[in-house]
């Protein structure tokens, strides 16, 4: 599933290779699929594009967005997109085929679910991607730690790391597969109450959420996910199911793995103790 690494990587490749083509004609639609989510009539889109020549793209959470003169391309979740130098050479069965004048072509295939959308600037959008393009993402300066510290609020505590990093839209694009490794890193327990993270914890936690996605990014994203020409990422997962039974890459102990909240978790019993001493002092904050 597209994360914050892919989104920032794809749209990197999409800059460079899109950027300055001219789309001709546009198939959505052609392979149904009930779980592929597009904007209005998908049977309108080759007359919304057609003849828009494509601007810059971006990553936004876990959205690709692609300008194209006065309409946004936009293209998240659960979907593959892949380029194309001739566009006879993408698959016949897509969600959404781009091609363009020069002969080349984009094409996205929709996994379990996905969204595949087109539609004019300024279009009423929902609050998804809303909270996408207006909440600063964690490779920017501005999602610093006072940033970080103002999504901690008062009843923040009862929820486990896992659910107050990837759920809420708290950080649009953080979500469960790069939890694991944020964790990890961390040594913070998927499940661990926010309320028992001392001081100390929680800034490790937001060092290493800022740190963990920018090696990955800078890496051109996991290598549990693919790019924009089909490529695995170069970012080595630690906790991933590449790794599950495995020796932790620091102790030694077995990774493990388990369902929880919608999705497998991956973690080092020691090094991630889901259990701790309890000292009142500790508790944190964020400090007054």
């Amino acid at each position: 599933m597209l994360e914050i690494p892919e989104t920032a990587t794809i749209a990197g490749q999409l800059n460079e290779m899109v950027r300055g083509k001219t789309i001709g004609r546009v198939i959505a639609n052609a392979s149904p699929h009930k779980l592929a989510f597009y904007y209005g009539d998908p049977a309108a889109y080759s007359e919304l594009l057609g003849g828009q020549t494509v601007g810059d793209s971006a990553g936004i959470g876990a959205l690709v967005e692609i300008t194209a003169g006065s309409r946004r391309i936009v293209c998240g979740d659960g979907t593959n997109l892949r380029y194309y130098e001739d566009a006879d050479q993408a698959p016949a069965r897509h969600q959404l085929l781009i091609r363009f004048e020069d002969g080349s072509a984009l094409a996205a295939a929709v996994q379990m679910y996905g969204t595949l959308l087109a539609f004019p600037e300024g279009a009423p959008q929902s609050n998804y991607y809303r909270a996408a393009k207006e909440k600063p993402l964690p490779l920017s300066s501005a999602f610093d730690r006072a940033y970080f510290d103002a999504l901690y609020s008062e009843d923040c505590g009862k929820l486990s790391a896992k659910a107050f990093l990837a759920t809420e839209q708290r950080i649009p694009g953080l979500g469960n597969g790069v939890l694991q490794d944020i964790l990890f890193q961390a040594g913070v327990h998927p499940r661990r109450r926010m309320g028992t993270l001392s001081e100390r914890e929680y800034g490790k936690l937001f060092r290493f959420l800022k740190e963990t996605l920018a090696e990955m990014t800078r890496l051109g994203g996991r290598d549990t996910e693919k790019d924009l020409l089909g490529n695995a990422g170069g970012y080595r997962t630690l906790l991933s199911r590449h790794t599950v039974g495995r020796p932790c890459p620091v102790c030694g102990a077995e990774i493990m793995k388990a369902a929880y909240l919608g999705g497998a978790v991956y973690w080092c019993p020691a090094c991630q103790p889901l259990d701790r001493a309890h000292d009142p002092a500790a508790e944190r904050g964020p400090q007054p």
